[in-house]
């Protein structure tokens, strides 16, 4: 798994990349999951040959790092949210 990410910018049409998104959410996947995973096979299938970015000195801290980053992009629940919002208003 790659410590370290890039960002990749692509211009494509919007009705593809509806079609993209509905299948992947199908799949239970996001679109950068399977555009990443489109990516290691299009090299591998090239014979072109890479090292994952990040150091892997330290396997504990790199698990505990992916925990924090996935408890971090977590949906927030909108009910609580919704229910704050009203509160505030009052």
């Amino acid at each position: 798994m790659e410590l370290k990410t890039a960002r990749l910018t692509l211009l494509i049409d919007p009705n593809k990349k509806a079609a993209f998104e509905r299948l992947c959410a199908l799949q239970d996947r996001t679109a950068s999951q399977v555009v990443r995973q489109l990516i290691r096979d299009y090299l591998a299938a090239h014979g072109v040959k890479y090292t994952a970015a990040g150091p892997e000195e330290n396997p504990t801290v790199n698990t505990e790092r992916a925990r924090a980053t996935a408890k971090r992009l977590q949906p927030k629940s909108t009910a609580a949210s919704g229910s704050r919002a009203r509160r505030r208003r009052g």
